[in-house]
């Protein structure tokens, strides 16, 4: 090769370099180098009408697909046949309870009533008159005269067929099963916990098999989902806000384990109430056939310190008005608190007659018709005067139910523990004020602290809102602690024992609505969150559907709260029918509103996490401090 081809090509190399150079240049400048992609995790998406929400109550079971406009309604109730001929026929009572029959329960009922007819009488009505004097031995001497009149031979109702002799009857069937068939009537929630007892079918266990096996008919039967497919079906179970965590655990295994869903997201019927009103917060006033329960709801978190549960409800009201209507001569005089088709009679002519309307007063007439299967159809004449009235004010004033001896307030009690779950609320605790105290002594040596002995509570899965800023109120700090304890490990024997007399006393007062509202108001932490308050108390339940409800506790409130809050609040507002909701079905609703949000995700618990952590996964992932 000559000198001169090879300078020719030495020429090219460096014009290849040039070029490569020059790519590099533009490639760094018009084609910069990303990083790969790297995909975000999916969420698994749930559709909703594979969701079913489930809201047990006292009396009646609501459960429905979350896509669902109205959920079923069942009586929450069951029949079981007798397994031997000889076996004595058992019926859960509804209309008695204990405390009822003590020396001195006439005279409390007596001087309950005193409480409600003064109060009656010191009001004016709204046109400045006083009301008219009515006594009940009017009524009484017209309703003694009073013979029913036969409108019908025959009712044409039938007692339930069990001739081919079922197993169990739910709902509607159970209850018209004719007390001669060997068949016990067991309801399996009493005053919004399990109805454990020393009874027939009382056991845990008996009560467990009772809700399975109403709620699996109820699905089955009115949903029409076949049991076998609820492994594709997730739930969402409404709970009590002061609640039994025993019975919680068992019913989330009986669901999750024995019935087969796929996942359970439990959540607070409080919180529920206002995802199903449109509220973001709310005094929530939940008054069902059985008790009462009030709390506090900021921002979808129910604070601990306002939960307060009451052991009466709409079936209180009920017997009280039937001993008001037995004073006046009520014509049905062969009518019996122990039967069970008179205990629905009584209901309906409460919720016929019944009103908290001040501007009604005087004597009005009134029918009613007694249709019983394989009985003639009767008509009754009835006049009633102050009695209307009189039954639902004993909500206000609940020495007029003449219970004695009972626990009628209930505040939320601190774990006992459970040895499924090691890292509970006791564990906290201890580990808390151990961090305390060695940041104490480390105050004292002039010691710098480590991170995490700050005082603060360990997070407890749930609501990020709840777990940060709540948490020390939540475990810390509420009110039954203050009476209770059990956060101080200096305090002695003494101050605790004097801390749970004190809180028995409360407990062991009934208050009334009106009070009840007050204190749980009251027990909030700031004033701007009290004030949130009394400008939301949401009524839902269906123990205070009557006419004129809403503006009679509005007024009682604004008559007792505290004068420095009146001139804070613009407005105390009492809602009884959000968006022209039925008041009974606002929590359910709420429970099928949380089935759609994107927060609910965080929520899920599953069934193989379940048969792998058990409780613990209820402490993981309930949206409330467990």
């Amino acid at each position: 090769m000559t000198q001169a081809e090879r300078e020719h090509e030495s020429e090219k190399d460096k014009d290849k370099e040039r070029e490569k150079d020059k790519e590099k240049e533009q490639r760094g400048v018009k084609r910069p180098i990303v990083p790969p992609a790297v995909p975000e995790p999916l969420q698994e998406q749930i559709q909703t009408n594979f969701v079913v929400v489930i809201h047990p109550g006292s009396q009646s079971l609501r459960v429905g697909r979350a896509t669902d406009t109205l959920p079923v309604t069942v009586p929450h109730v069951i029949a079981r046949r007798h397994k031997l001929p000889s076996q004595s026929r058992y019926e859960d009572p509804r209309l008695i309870r204990e405390g009822l029959n003590r020396p001195e329960s006439g005279e409390q009922r007596q001087n309950g009533l005193k409480m409600v007819d003064q109060a009656i009488w010191s009001k004016k009505m709204s046109n400045g008159a006083r009301r008219t004097p009515v006594s009940a031995e009017q009524a009484r001497v017209y309703n003694r005269q009073i013979r029913p009149a036969v409108l019908d031979p025959n009712s044409r109702l039938k007692w339930t067929n069990t001739t081919h002799q079922p197993e169990y009857l739910v709902g509607d069937e159970a209850l018209h099963v004719n007390p001669t068939d060997c068949y016990s009537i067991h309801w399996p929630i009493c005053r919004g916990q399990l109805n454990v007892h020393s009874g027939p079918g009382g056991s845990l266990s008996a009560v467990l098999a009772d809700l399975e096996t109403i709620w699996s008919h109820a699905i089955q039967k009115l949903l029409e989902i076949p049991l076998k497919d609820l492994k594709y079906y997730r739930c969402i179970l409404l709970v009590p806000d002061i609640y039994n965590r025993q019975h919680v655990k068992e019913v989330v295994n009986m669901l999750l384990v024995k019935m087969g869903f796929s996942a359970i997201v439990v959540h607070q019927e409080s919180v529920c109430a206002t995802f199903g009103s449109g509220l973001s917060s709310a005094c929530v006033v939940d008054v069902g056939d059985q008790k009462t329960s009030v709390c506090c709801v900021e921002d979808g978190v129910s604070h601990r310190n306002s939960r307060l549960c009451l052991a009466y409800g709409g079936s209180d009201v009920t017997r009280c008005f039937f001993w008001l209507m037995q004073r006046a001569g009520f014509p049905y005089r062969e009518c019996q608190l122990t039967n069970r088709l008179d205990c629905m009679l009584l209901q309906q002519l409460k919720e016929t007659f019944c009103h908290l309307d001040q501007d009604i007063c005087g004597m009005q007439d009134h029918e009613f018709r007694n249709r019983f299967p394989d009985s003639p159809v009767l008509l009754y004449q009835l006049r009633l005067g102050d009695e209307k009235l009189q039954a639902p004010m004993a909500l206000f004033y609940p020495a007029a139910f003449g219970i004695v001896g009972q626990k009628m307030t209930t505040l939320q009690h601190r774990s006992q523990g459970d040895p499924e779950d090691p890292h509970d609320e006791h564990y906290l605790l201890s580990t808390q004020s151990k961090q305390d105290q060695s940041s104490k002594a480390m105050e004292r040596k002039g010691l710098p602290k480590p991170p995490g002995f700050e005082g603060e509570s360990s997070s407890q899965g749930g609501d990020p809102s709840e777990r940060g800023s709540h948490a020390q109120e939540e475990l810390g700090h509420s009110q039954a602690d203050c009476l209770v304890g059990g956060t101080d490990p200096e305090e002695t024997p003494s101050v605790l024992l004097s801390r749970k007399s004190a809180m028995t006393q409360f407990e062991g007062k009934a208050l009334g609505l009106d009070k009840a509202v007050l204190h749980s108001i009251d027990c909030c932490a700031s004033d701007e969150t009290k004030r949130k308050m009394y400008s939301s108390i949401l009524v839902v339940g269906g123990g205070l559907l009557f006419h004129g409800a809403q503006e009679f506790l509005q007024h009682r409130i604004l008559n007792k709260m505290p004068p420095s809050f009146r001139r804070l609040v613009e407005n105390v507002e009492v809602i009884t029918r959000p968006k022209d909701m039925d008041p009974r079905l606002t929590a359910w609703k709420g429970g099928a509103v949380l089935a759609c949000l994107d927060t609910t995700q965080e929520l899920w618990i599953h069934q193989r996490e379940w048969h792998r952590f058990g409780a613990r996964m209820l402490r993981e992932r309930a949206a409330f401090v467990w």
